[in-house]
C-alpha cells in the first residue's frame, strides 16, 4: 500500500451538481421495507394470534429476526435497482449482456477465478480463527452466521462465476490473477493480486463487525416500550437515535453483503493509502482508540447530556431534537448509498441526498453528535483539568475523522474524474462545505 497521498488541482467549479451514480430512491425503498419488518416484529403477538400461527405470542426481537431484516431492506433495493434503475445495463458493471460467450469459452478463466476466490475465503477464515476476539461476546453470532453460510456460498459461487464469465468484458480480474498466482501461472499480475486482497480485506473485516452489532440494535428497537418515554424528552431522543443507528447498521450491512457486479455494486477499488487504513481501523473494534480505556477515551468523569440539562424541560427538548437531527443526517448519509455502502472503497460517486450539502455528512454529523451528547468540558468531579483533557481527546478523535476524509478524497479523486468535479462543485455550492471552506480561508 502507498503511504502518501496527493490531490489533483481542482478544476473550475461546475455550475451543475454532477449526476449521482446511485439513485436516491434505492435507499428509500430499503428503508420502507425495513420499517415494515420492524412493525411486523413489534406486533408479532397480535399477528400470530390473528392468523393462528404456531409459536410464542411475543415480539420477534431475536438475532435471526435481525438477519431477516436484511432481506426486507435488501430485497426491495435489489428489485428497484434491477427493475427501475436497470443498473445491470450500466457500463460500469463491465458486463455485455448482448454478446454472451459460450459456457466452455469461460471455463478456464472461471475455474482459475474460483481457485482465487476460494483461497481468499480460506485466508479470511484463517484470520477469523486466529483472532480471539471473534469468538467472544457479540462477535460469536457473526462467526456462527458466516460459518453457516460458508458451504452454501462456495456451492453457489460456481454457477455464479461461470455465468458471469459469459458476459464479462474483462474476465481477468483480481480473483483470476490471485488464482493464477496460486496455480503457478506466469501471467499473474501482482498489482491486481494486491488490489483483490485489499478488496476482500475490507469485506472480511467490516462484514463480521456489522453482523456482530446487528442483533443488539434491532432487539432494542423491537422490544422498546413506548410507555417509557411519555413526557420524557431525553428517553424519547435516545430511543429515536437508537432507531436511526439501527437503520444505519441494517442498510450498511446490506451494502457489505451485496458487492455484486450485476447490481453495479462491485467494489471497484479499495483505498490504496496506508494512512486511510490506519485512520479507519482505529475507529472500529478491536482497534478502537476512542472507546472506554482507549488512548483517546474522552469519557472520563463525563455524564450524559440529559444529566447536565436535568430540570430544564425546554432545553431537554431542544437538545434532544438537535441530537436526533444529527443522527438522522448520519443515517441518511448511509441510506443514500443504497446497496453500495462500505468503508475504504470506491463503488461510484454520490452527489445526492446529504451529499448536496457537504462532502462528508456522516463524519460531520457523527462528530457533532459526540461533542453535543458528551459535553466533554463539563465533568462530574468539577475538575477543569479533566474537562480540558476530555476536549483535547475528543478533538483528536475529530482530527482522525478529518484524516479519514482526506484519504478518502485522495482515493476517489484518483479513481474517478467525476469526484474531482463534484468536490469542486461542493466547495463552491454545497452550503456546509462552502461555509467551512470560507471559514478556513479567513483563518489563514
Amino acid at each position: 500500500m502507498a503511504d502518501a497521498f496527493v490531490f489533483p488541482s481542482p478544476p473550475p467549479a461546475p455550475l451543475a451538481r454532477p449526476r449521482s451514480d446511485v439513485s436516491a430512491r434505492v435507499g428509500l425503498v430499503g428503508l420502507f421495507g425495513l420499517l415494515v419488518w420492524v412493525l411486523v416484529c413489534r406486533n408479532w403477538a397480535g399477528i400470530a394470534e390473528a392468523f393462528a400461527i404456531p409459536g410464542p405470542r411475543q415480539p420477534m426481537a431475536g438475532p435471526f429476526a435481525a438477519v431477516a431484516a436484511l432481506l426486507c431492506s435488501g430485497g426491495p433495493m435489489i428489485l428497484w435497482s434491477l427493475l427501475v434503475d436497470k443498473v445491470h445495463r450500466d457500463p460500469a458493471t463491465g458486463l455485455d449482456w448482448a454478446r454472451p460467450r459460450l459456457w466452455r469459452e469461460g471455463l478456464d478463466t472461471g475455474l482459475t477465478k474460483l481457485a482465487g476466490l476460494w483461497a481468499t475465503w480460506g485466508l479470511i477464515g484463517v484470520g477469523y480463527c486466529l483472532a480471539r476476539w471473534y469468538w467472544a461476546g457479540q462477535w460469536r453470532f457473526a462467526m456462527e452466521l458466516i460459518g453457516a453460510a460458508a458451504v452454501p456460498m462456495a456451492v453457489l459461487s460456481v454457477p455464479y462465476v461461470l455465468w458471469l464469465e459469459r458476459v464479462l468484458l474483462r474476465p481477468r480480474d483480481g480473483a483470476w490473477h490471485f488464482g493464477a498466482l496460486l496455480i503457478g501461472r506466469t501471467d499473474a499480475e501482482m498489482p491486481m493480486v494486491w488490489h483483490h486482497l485489499r478488496v476482500w480485506a475490507v469485506k472480511g473485516f467490516f462484514t463480521a463487525f456489522m453482523l456482530s452489532i446487528l442483533p443488539g440494535g434491532f432487539a432494542s428497537i423491537v422490544g422498546f416500550d413506548w410507555r417509557a418515554v411519555t413526557g420524557d424528552p431525553a428517553r424519547l431522543a435516545n430511543w429515536l437515535t437508537e432507531l436511526l443507528f439501527m437503520v444505519d447498521v441494517q442498510i450498511g450491512t446490506v451494502g457489505y453483503l451485496l458487492t455484486l457486479r450485476p447490481l453495479c455494486a462491485q467494489i471497484r477499488s479499495a483505498n490504496p493509502f496506508l494512512a486511510g487504513w490506519v485512520a479507519a481501523l482505529i475507529c472500529y473494534p478491536p482497534f478502537t482508540a476512542m472507546g472506554a480505556g482507549g488512548p483517546l477515551d474522552y469519557h472520563l468523569f463525563t455524564a450524559d447530556w440529559s444529566v447536565w440539562l436535568a430540570g430544564h424541560q425546554v432545553m431537554l427538548w431542544l437538545w434532544g431534537c438537535w441530537l436526533v437531527f444529527l443522527t438522522g443526517a448520519y443515517a441518511w448519509a448511509t441510506m443514500a448509498f443504497g446497496i453500495r455502502f462500505s468503508n475504504l472503497t470506491y463503488r461510484g460517486v454520490l452527489t445526492h441526498g446529504p451529499y448536496r450539502f457537504t462532502r462528508h455528512p456522516a463524519y460531520l454529523s457523527k462528530n457533532l453528535f459526540w461533542w453535543s451528547a458528551s459535553l466533554p468540558l463539563l465533568t462530574t468531579n468539577h475538575s477543569w483539568v479533566e474537562g480540558v483533557r476530555n476536549c483535547a481527546m475528543l478533538g483528536l478523535v475529530s482530527a482522525i475523522y478529518y484524516w479519514r476524509a482526506r484519504t478518502e478524497e485522495a482515493h476517489l479523486a484518483a479513481e474517478d474524474p467525476k469526484y474531482v468535479a463534484y468536490s469542486a462543485w461542493a466547495q463552491a455550492h454545497a452550503p456546509v462545505t462552502r461555509a467551512i471552506t470560507g471559514l478556513l480561508r479567513r483563518l489563514h
